[in-house]
């Protein structure tokens, strides 16, 4: 008889950040994801001691998607900052809603747990490193760059939540315009 065969940990891992997506870290929760993926739970003590165990792993695995492989894929190609800023402006663009409701939730997560706040901290951190590398390459002024980067951080996070009109152009266009003016 063969023996049976495992759901993969980072199938558990995906889908544990699309529940974390949907409903924070209290959907989180073992039985349900098991639902979800159509397995027993015993399955899910093959990859983690814990449900805290899994809950660490999810926040290892949006850093390291959403920072070490965005830079990777940013800096594969050829070209100047410029063009590297704009891949990272496209790659955030087309990463899509999923990303951003795992985004938020973390966000708020960290709000109430110390240890996912310092995780979301080292993120930000990475990623603001990141952007200064590039930003400072096409300016010169230390103060420029901060302020650049805040600006395209804060557009990354916040400009979900604006629901203003823009005289006759779609938020895509604006968010180019916005993308554009940034990395004169």
């Amino acid at each position: 008889m063969a023996p049976p065969i495992r759901t993969p940990r980072n199938r558990w891992i995906e889908e544990g950040l699309r529940a974390l997506g949907d409903g924070g870290p209290e959907a989180v929760r073992i039985e349900p994801l098991a639902q979800a993926l159509g397995v027993s739970k015993g399955g899910f003590y093959w990859h983690f001691k814990d449900r805290q165990s899994l809950l660490e792993e999810m926040l290892d695995a949006w850093e390291h998607t959403w920072v070490d492989e965005v830079i990777e894929a940013v800096e594969a190609e050829d070209g100047d900052a410029r063009s590297r800023l704009r891949r990272l402006f496209a790659l955030a663009a087309a990463s899509g809603g999923e990303l951003l409701k795992i985004e938020l939730a973390i966000r708020d997560w960290a709000r109430r747990e110390e240890a996912v706040a310092m995780q979301l901290k080292r993120v930000d951190n990475r990623r603001m490193n990141y952007m200064r590398s590039l930003f400072g390459a096409i300016c010169e002024d230390d103060d420029d760059v901060e302020a650049r980067c805040l600006l395209v951080f804060s557009l990354f996070v916040g400009s979900h939540f604006v629901s203003a009109d823009h005289g006759g152009r779609s938020r895509a266009q604006v968010l180019e315009l916005a993308l554009e003016w940034l990395t004169r």
